[in-house]
């Protein structure tokens, strides 16, 4: 069966209880100082993000590695729950853009990878996102009752200076470096029993502030499932990317899952087009997400999916948008109903 798990970052706090009373036992974690602190949103909206150059800790010291993952998993066993997806790698830009320091980032990558194995946290979540993050113009669009949700305008993008200049990173060059990461960490993740999981480009469009993306279309993703066919090389499904990318996301789900090679699922909507969206409820969007789930079921998916940009409710914060705690609970309970009904 499925499970239904959660994003938590990995220092303790009331969410981390809050998920247990609400019937997760497998969590997806953060690492404590890894990629994700330096490429997340801010809160006024990514349009503000700007990139931190990372500057690893010694060998042994790093957030990625061995010693630290120890750490965690001990700290969320403390509570009742088990780490099965890490969803944060080291620093792969160097790898993404397929210049200088590739090679030095792959092994980093690949450090992660055997401490995973080693530790047996299956599933390593990844995207190939170059220098930006998952990009919002907006984080107080209103939904019912008032709730603030998330939202993206290309238009207003636009309007943004680029993060590059016009040229510099091209869409071959990404494929370039995927195809290279993929050679190399593919059978260290066969050796260790990890499977990696490619994410999604969010917002699923060519470009965002000049940045050049490329896992935007289910092609894409056929693609980097030939590069290497292997049983560990698979991918994220993040609904929200992949409903702005088809007209039938459950046909999708049996489509690129049919082998098996789903590994892990953001369960989420949204409503508008690539250029032009907004976060929903998850109850309250256009996809049939009952039909998901059966999807799901049908391909035979036995990993966890886990709610994302959820809304923020009255008395919530909008601090982190997209993970206030009220909407995680909320979807969690309800992504339960629909887990049971497609059982049946």
């Amino acid at each position: 069966m499925l499970g239904i798990s959660e994003l938590l970052e990995p220092t303790p706090s009331p969410l981390w209880k809050l998920v247990k009373q609400a019937g997760v036992d497998e969590v997806v974690s953060l690492l404590d100082g890894a990629e994700q602190k330096w490429r997340w949103p801010s809160a006024e909206g990514s349009q503000e993000y700007t990139p931190t150059p990372y500057v690893p800790a010694a060998k042994g010291e790093r957030p990625w590695e061995l010693p630290a993952l120890t750490w965690m998993q001990e700290k969320y066993r403390e509570y009742g729950l088990e780490v099965t997806v890490l969803e944060d790698t080291a620093p792969m830009d160097a790898i993404r853009l397929n210049g200088p320091g590739r090679d030095e980032a792959i092994e980093w990558v690949m450090d992660q990878i055997r401490a995973m194995g080693r530790l047996g946290i299956g599933t390593l979540c990844y995207n190939w996102v170059a220098i930006l993050s998952w990009a919002r113009t907006s984080n107080t669009e209103v939904l019912r009752g008032g709730a603030l949700t998330s939202g993206y305008d290309n238009d207003v993008m636009k309007g943004v200076p680029p993060m590059i200049e016009e040229g510099s990173v091209s869409h071959e060059q990404l494929w370039a470096g995927l195809e290279y990461f993929l050679r190399a960490v593919v059978p260290v993740a066969e050796e260790s029993g990890v499977r990696l999981a490619l994410h999604p480009d969010d917002p699923p469009i060519p470009y965002v502030r000049g940045v050049p993306r490329i896992m935007g279309t289910p092609e894409a993703y056929e693609r980097v499932l030939a590069m290497q066919e292997s049983p560990n090389n698979g991918i994220t499904f993040c609904q929200g990317n992949f409903a702005l990318m088809t007209d039938d996301l459950p046909a999708l789900i049996r489509r690129l899952g049919r082998d098996g090679r789903i590994f892990f699922a953001h369960f989420r909507d949204v409503k508008g087009s690539r250029e032009k969206f907004i976060e929903t409820f998850h109850d309250d969007g256009p996809t049939d997400m009952l039909e998901c789930m059966r999807a799901y079921v049908d391909v035979g998916f036995e990993g966890v999916i886990r709610p994302d940009h959820v809304p923020a409710l009255e008395g919530d914060s909008n601090a982190s948008f997209g993970y206030s705690t009220l909407g995680r609970l909320y979807a969690i309970g309800y992504m339960t109903g629909l887990r049971e009904a497609a059982y049946q």
